[in-house]
């Protein structure tokens, strides 16, 4: 009963909570992206980006209705809500693309260079009332597919299936709109997605944002390894810099540059976090499409270092060390205990899936590896087991090491190794991670 009061309680707070954020929002972004369009008047030259083709895009007046529709489920997102801090989620997801878009548009304003044919009607009117306060500047990213994944995503769960599906179909005609009223053009589209789903990962569903516990690396190693990412992504942003003018696709080198500096956090001191990645070996869809340019190089980098190499390899009692696995692969164990924060458990495996999220090449937290030791013990008894990370060389190993002293299959460290080594296996274990494994035994 007393359950039921604070549940009543917290749905009562919720149209009070969602009034408050729209009461800021709402006059912030007219504040706030009508002086970005004022800014942008005042320059003597504003750059166009698009493709020659797109002059063949053509117009569609109705379709203002839908891409008009949006204002409203900006609103109506803010009270379909259970409790306060899921207005306060999406509130922040807004906040977040209305100060990326915007700062955006003040240091790099577009043009859009279409001229709309005369409209008359209700179309005339909303054309009419659109061009009262929306200036051609604000482009790329578009805040209007930003705003739309944002929508899309908040509501997608929460609608019956056959509702689910017109809801499914009403943002497609949203997202297309913005191209046949002639507001956008084509890159605006992608990178209006990846501020979209920059905000989505920041402040995800059912966890803690990935940065909340952000605590600078003491890591030497570790700190090192994200000035690496941290220079990858700035190549990637200077390149979409310098080859933008030449083609509008250079933009969507953005998409590598927000991925790698991601990781970069990741190592400075967010820490796996970022990847997203669940028990059950799953990342969040978000995760899976913002850090997919990271993953595919992940995947590549597999493929180079163990294309002459067995999938994995016996250690004893059933128990294998190997590679990240493909589907076919994971399916000859019983368990795969997986040690990578980057990668995705393959669909449809039948595997059961235990995951430790890791960053690759830093050093292992001593609990998570002790857990996934002892987990070994326990899962070898049901079948088969795989401890796997990406490459099977260091995380994976350290753990197995772990598992061969723990069970007392081996006397010491080096012994274990070797042990590991003899099946013709790679292991890669600097001298700090040894060490960690016997401190972690004391």
């Amino acid at each position: 009963m007393e359950k039921a009061r604070s549940t009543f309680s917290q749905t009562a707070l919720v149209p009070k909570r969602a009034a408050l954020w729209l009461a800021f929002l709402a006059p912030f972004f007219y504040l706030s992206y009508g002086g970005a369009n004022w800014l942008a008047s005042q320059r003597a030259h504003v750059p166009n980006v698009a493709f020659a083709w797109e002059s063949a895009i053509p117009f569609l007046g109705w379709t203002i209705i839908p891409y008009w529709s949006i204002n409203l489920f900006y609103a109506l997102c803010l009270f379909i809500n259970t409790v306060p801090r899921d207005v306060d989620r999406l509130a922040r997801r807004y906040l977040t693309i209305q100060i990326v878009a915007v700062a955006c548009f003040i240091a790099f304003p577009l043009e859009a260079t279409f001229v709309r044919p005369a409209t008359s009607g209700l179309p005339g009117f909303m054309f009419a009332v659109l061009g009262g306060f929306d200036k051609p500047f604000n482009q790329a990213p578009s805040l209007h597919i930003a705003l739309l994944v944002v929508i899309w995503d908040h509501l997608r769960g929460r609608l019956p299936r056959k509702a689910g599906l017109l809801w499914h179909l009403w943002c497609f005609l949203i997202g297309v709109s913005v191209l046949t009223t002639w507001q956008h053009h084509i890159i605006d589209i992608p990178t209006g997605m990846l501020l979209g789903l920059f905000a989505i990962w920041l402040f995800p569903r059912d966890a803690g944002s990935p940065l909340a516990n952000f605590t600078m690396s003491g890591d030497p190693k570790s700190r090192r390894l994200g000035f690496y990412y941290l220079c990858g992504a700035v190549v990637f942003l200077g390149l979409g810099a310098l080859c933008t003018p030449l083609s509008a696709a250079a933009l969507l080198l953005l998409w590598p540059a927000v991925a790698l500096a991601i990781v970069a956090l990741g190592y400075f001191g967010a820490g796996p976090q970022i990847f997203q990645k669940r028990v059950d070996g799953r990342a969040t869809l978000t995760s899976r499409w913002l850090l997919a340019p990271y993953r595919l190089g992940a995947l590549i980098n597999i493929r180079l270092w163990t294309r002459r190499m067995p999938a994995s390899v016996v250690i004893a009692d059933g128990v294998h060390l190997g590679r990240f696995p493909r589907r076919r692969e994971a399916d000859r164990f019983a368990t795969v205990i997986d040690m990578t924060g980057e990668l995705q458990r393959p669909g449809g495996t039948r595997a059961r899936w235990c995951s430790f999220p890791t960053l690759d090449l830093a050093a292992l937290d001593k609990i998570q590896t002790l857990a996934a030791a002892n987990l070994i013990e326990t899962a070898r008894h049901q079948g088969p087991v795989l401890v796997c990370c990406a490459l099977g060389f260091q995380r994976s190993a350290c753990v197995i090491v772990h598992w061969l002293l723990i069970s007392r299959r081996c006397e010491d460290p080096a012994e274990a190794v070797r042990r590991v080594e003899r099946t013709g296996w790679r292991v890669h274990l600097p001298a700090e991670s040894l060490h960690a494994v016997t401190e972690g035994l004391q």
